[in-house]
């Protein structure tokens, strides 16, 4: 079989696998579509280095993770600067001392992952959440990758993602106040 009918089949078979990979990563279609006609653009160019070591859509999926993660790193870096004034005063203090309080949910909490609306109001708290913040956090928290692999792959220390972190937390903990808690 010749590269190109290899690759035309590969597209037929894996398109609809990696899309969904994709959208999920990159929380954008779009942008996921883009990405996976750059994953086969990229397996076209490389295909001479695939060895077959691997089945064909885990060589793909590798090259997707890579195009993400670049994609990522160049959004990152892009995002403009966000300030903190929602969450800190000019001296660095806390305008509001209830983020730091304890949520009573009682016996819910077990059950809250389970409750579609529930998981509607986290889904849109985390796509409010600046582009800086979102996408550190879908790479730690949903991608499960390891802190200094994070850091690596935006380019920062990893001091400056556990702040991150710990901001984008106290953002959706009030989102959900809001939009979740203070509703139910």
């Amino acid at each position: 079989m010749t590269k190109n009918e290899t690759l035309k089949n590969w597209i037929e078979q894996y398109s609809e696998s990696l899309l969904r990979r994709a959208i999920y990563l990159l929380s954008d279609k779009v942008e996921a579509e883009d990405i996976v006609q750059e994953v086969f653009i990229a397996a076209f160019s490389s295909y001479d280095s695939f060895e077959g070591k691997s089945k064909p859509l885990t060589w793909l999926n590798t090259i997707l993770n890579n195009k993400v993660a670049d994609f990522y790193r160049k959004k990152y870096r892009s995002e403009p600067y966000i300030k903190l004034d929602h969450f800190f005063d000019e001296t660095g203090s806390w305008k509001n001392d209830s983020v730091l309080n304890d949520w009573n949910v009682s016996n819910q909490e077990s059950e809250l992952l389970d409750n579609q609306d529930f998981n509607k109001s986290l889904e849109d708290c985390i796509e409010d959440l600046p582009s800086r913040w979102k996408i550190p956090m879908k790479m730690y928290y949903l991608e499960e990758k390891k802190a200094p692999e994070v850091s690596q792959e935006l380019d920062i220390s990893t001091t400056n993602l556990w702040k991150i972190l710990q901001r984008t937390r106290m953002q959706l903990r009030e989102c959900l106040e809001i939009n979740w808690f203070s509703k139910s």
